[in-house]
């Protein structure tokens, strides 16, 4: 299935720059592959570079209010300097990685609100960069990131939201500059509890898997938070039960704190 997105004409007489992806259907640490065509315009024109990139559309926090902001989180060169030549079409076919801990976008074929992430196009030509719209891909679960969602579901979790934030998580593998968020509504059997927060930050071999607990306040106090992280191997992550051992920590730690 093909994206195309057209790129603004660049200048009177200029080329045009046109995206398409093979396919818009990836998991991390995959590849997504496409094409970048430019058709020459009226007049010879010097191309000084061309780049492909990764976006996503994140939360930054900031003076008691929340921004969204356009991050650029990986870049590749795939074309140097040359000349398109009047009415000519030059074809660029790029393969560009997708980082381990890019954020899921869709779960079990549902596209999760928010999520926006995307393919970008730069053609530098006369020290000016044309940029293009977004050419949005789909980012599924790791086997290992399904295992854990699975978990959750068969526990009777419900799906919240996802959000991507600015910042980084301590003691963590994170190298992005920003984090996914997976909120899931606790069933009635954890009386205690709001919510829980799940993060994923995946490298080539394993992932931390991050959860924070909500607790719902009571009558005289405020609601609170409880950590927890552990790490799942990308390839032996289907020797363990996940359901059971989510359910044995969640019953640990409510207990601790007669949320439960």
């Amino acid at each position: 299935m093909g994206f195309k997105k057209l790129l603004a004409s660049l200048g009177a007489g200029g080329a045009s720059v046109e995206t398409e992806l093979v396919e818009s259907n990836v998991v991390p640490g995959g590849v997504v592959q496409g094409e970048v065509r430019i058709q020459g315009g009226s007049v010879n024109q010097p191309i000084q570079g061309l780049s492909v990139g990764l976006q996503a559309r994140v939360e930054v926090e900031g003076n008691d209010q929340e921004l969204k902001q356009d991050i650029e989180f990986t870049k590749q060169q795939i074309g140097g300097a040359f000349e398109v030549q009047a009415g000519a079409v030059h074809v660029v076919q790029f393969g560009l990685e997708i980082p381990w801990e890019t954020p899921v976008t869709t779960i079990d074929g549902q596209q999760l609100r928010g999520m926006n992430i995307g393919v970008t196009t730069e053609l530098a030509i006369a020290r000016a960069i044309d940029s293009g719209d977004l050419d949005p891909i789909s980012v599924h679960p790791l086997p290992a990131q399904q295992a854990i969602l699975d978990a959750f579901i068969q526990l009777g979790f419900r799906f919240k939201a996802a959000d991507m934030e600015r910042g980084h998580i301590r003691g963590t593998r994170q190298r992005l500059p920003f984090y996914q968020e997976i909120e899931f509504f606790a069933p009635q059997q954890y009386r205690g509890l709001n919510q829980v927060e799940l993060t994923f930050v995946a490298d080539d071999r394993e992932m931390d898997v991050i959860l924070e607990m909500d607790k719902k306040p009571g009558l005289f106090t405020e609601g609170s938070d409880s950590f927890r992280s552990f790490q799942v191997g990308l390839n032996d992550f289907h020797t363990t039960d996940w359901a059971a051992y989510l359910n044995q920590w969640l019953a640990e730690v409510g207990g601790r704190r007669n949320w439960f």
